[in-house]
């Protein structure tokens, strides 16, 4: 049996997902690529020999040559586009975050409850990253006993644009981490503080968040947009009897000149590509056989990371700790 997939969005992540579903996923075919820019989603859909080009997400949604979807577009239509494959009884691959507004991500889990079956499965993909996928094994097996810490650095070389602030380092890029110390750690977040360093400059200052959690752990959470030296993501789990840690992947090491160097990734795709493909073989997997996969993030996780997300930018603003308070997790997500 062969899926039929659209991919809605043609921009570096849709381009990324076309190319996973045309060559890395047998039993899957790209049967529509759709972007608002017809001319953008022609080119991709070209490159990965895509069946056909729309330019109307919920039309495409509701076409009957599509089986699934993967979501791929502008953040604030996450939901929405969410909300259209859960009425068309569809299963879609949703990028994170299902929405930076917690009020969306419920209207989400209120509709699959209301259909009776998950429909969405969301992108936080480092839940199939070797690095983390071996550090919650050694984990789950005692090697580091308890944990007592997470510390995470999240760093890029650069803002992704001019109007970049601290909040959005938070509900944009923090919601990575939010989601793996819950999928690590198997707690909620409670608490959180937020603060931002002074630059020298008018660029973006990191922003360093702690994070406690219901199990009385403490967690940290760097996210730096302007690093300046690259794209650098480093975990580190720290136990009653031990520490594990992530370690920066690089096939080659310069020596010269009395120097070693290892050079650090440009953006995410490379750091992360063989997640993004396990990760997309999964919501197939998902789609022909009807199991939920066991890795993946749910509405729910989209969820409790928009709420961890609006808790640090009030945190941030108001320079104090803030509460964090989920709605009791409905029995379709358990």
């Amino acid at each position: 049996m062969t899926t039929r997939i659209a991919v809605i969005g043609a921009g570096i992540m849709g381009a990324d997902h076309a190319k996973i579903v045309a060559q890395d996923m047998p039993g899957a075919c790209l049967q529509v690529l759709c972007d608002m820019d017809e001319t953008r989603a022609r080119s991709v859909a070209d490159i990965y020999g895509a069946r056909h080009v729309a330019t109307d997400p919920e039309a495409v949604i509701a076409r009957d040559d599509v089986d699934a979807v993967i979501v791929a577009s502008p953040d604030f239509t996450h939901a929405p586009l969410s909300l259209a494959c859960i009425k068309a009884g569809k299963k879609v691959m949703c990028e994170k975050p299902l929405s930076q507004k917690s009020g969306d991500c419920l209207e989400v889990m209120n509709a699959e409850e209301a259909a009776g079956a998950r429909h969405v499965m969301l992108g936080f993909m480092r839940r199939y990253d070797p690095a983390y996928l071996e550090m919650r094994k050694m984990l789950k097996s005692g090697e580091i006993g308890r944990a007592l810490m997470m510390h995470n650095w999240h760093r890029n070389g650069d803002t992704p644009a001019g109007d970049f602030t601290g909040a959005m380092a938070i509900t944009n890029s923090a919601p990575h981490e939010f989601d793996i110390l819950r999928y690590m750690l198997d707690t909620e977040a409670t608490a959180i503080t937020a603060r931002q360093p002074k630059r020298s400059d008018s660029k973006v200052a990191p922003v360093v968040m702690v994070i406690e959690t219901a199990d009385d752990q403490i967690v940290t959470v760097e996210v730096n947009n302007n690093a300046a030296y690259g794209y650098d993501v480093k975990a580190e789990l720290v136990g009653e009897q031990g520490s594990i840690a992530t370690n920066h992947a690089a096939y080659t090491r310069l020596d010269k000149a009395m120097s070693k160097s290892v050079r650090h990734d440009p953006d995410w795709r490379d750091r992360y590509a063989e997640a993004y493909r396990t990760q997309d073989r999964a919501f197939l997997a998902w789609v022909q056989r009807g199991y939920y996969p066991e890795l993946a993030s749910s509405s729910w996780d989209g969820y409790a990371a928009a709420m961890i997300a609006e808790a640090g930018v009030r945190a941030l603003g108001a320079g104090a700790r803030q509460e964090i308070t989920f709605i009791a997790k409905p029995e379709i997500y358990k």
